[in-house]
């Protein structure tokens, strides 16, 4: 969870450079959620990339539906994962704010803990949508794996290993954000939901990796 003010650039409009240096500040953003959203994109691109290679190319033209969807797909995740920084840093300035109300009645108090629990559940549900998101990342990289150029599969390879970082990295936001959201329920099926989706994730970047490793085509 990280906040972005009004004033500052979208993390998406900084430079690589830029965004380096402001994650390794002793600014609270952005941070984890932010730097696994990233990781995510960075992903997502070499799938479009690695997709873009095998277009057009005569010896995976019976692919060639397959690149174009890819190229597509990979783009709209990059986009998605670099709206989904901001969309932490935004829930990170909800929780702060929250954190800064007044305390001293109880109806200030009240008033406060139901304002951390609902930012508390947007917390959980941003980083929730990161890992959703790498799983469409691990699914695109494994599907172009063996049905893509030879000379850039092990970008497919490493697309997996960054969606598979970026999946741990985000749920660890999620569960670190789940016992203040006062719902005993909901924080059971937000854990549950990303334990199932870390394990499909797992499995498919483990799979890409497989067939990459084999080096032939399916």
């Amino acid at each position: 969870m990280e906040e972005a003010s009004a004033e500052e650039p979208r993390f998406r409009e900084l430079t690589l450079f830029g965004f380096v240096e402001r994650l390794a500040s002793s600014e609270p953003v952005p941070g984890g959620g932010s730097a696994s959203a990233v990781t995510g994109a960075l992903g997502a691109a070499l799938v479009a990339m690695v997709a873009n290679l095998s277009e057009g190319r005569p010896k995976y033209a019976r692919y060639g539906d397959l690149h174009a969807r890819g190229a597509e797909l990979g783009r709209r995740l990059a986009d998605r994962f670099l709206a989904l920084a901001d969309e932490d840093a935004a829930a990170y300035g909800r929780f702060a704010a929250a954190l800064k109300l007044p305390r001293d009645t109880d109806e200030q108090r009240a008033t406060r803990s139901d304002a951390l629990a609902a930012a508390a559940r947007t917390a959980a549900a941003v980083p929730l949508s990161c890992v959703e998101t790498c799983l469409e990342l691990v699914g695109a990289a494994e599907s172009l794996a063996g049905r893509s150029n030879q000379n850039a599969s092990s970008d497919l390879s490493v697309a997996s290993l960054l969606g598979e970082a970026a999946a741990r990295g985000a749920a660890q936001n999620v569960l670190v954000n789940l016992p203040s959201i006062g719902d005993a329920r909901m924080a059971e099926e937000m854990s549950s939901r990303v334990d199932h989706l870390l394990h499909d994730i797992e499995r498919l970047a483990q799979l890409t990796r497989e067939t990459v490793a084999a080096g032939t085509l399916r």
